[in-house]
């Protein structure tokens, strides 16, 4: 997905919940930022990062890579 206006300096933060069996991977680029959640069955599996980017990026996008037995919700704020 992309991140309209771009990337802009400043705190970025990443919140993302999941639930089922497997792994979930985000990835933020031009940034370079990726990071794995391990989803469960019957619960909510959550993580949050939070970045203080020092320059702006013209363009930005996030992706979230899972196996189909894995629901999940993405928020991406600046």
């Amino acid at each position: 997905m992309e991140i309209r206006g771009g990337i802009k300096a400043g705190a970025l933060s990443v919140l993302v919940n999941c639930q089922g069996q497997g792994k979930l991977t985000v990835s933020l680029e031009p940034v370079g930022l990726s990071f794995p959640l391990e989803c469960v069955n019957g619960e909510v599996s959550s993580t949050f990062n939070q970045l203080d980017l020092k320059r702006d990026r013209g363009h930005g996008t996030v992706s979230v890579t899972a196996p189909s037995s894995v629901r999940w919700a993405l928020t991406v704020g600046r």
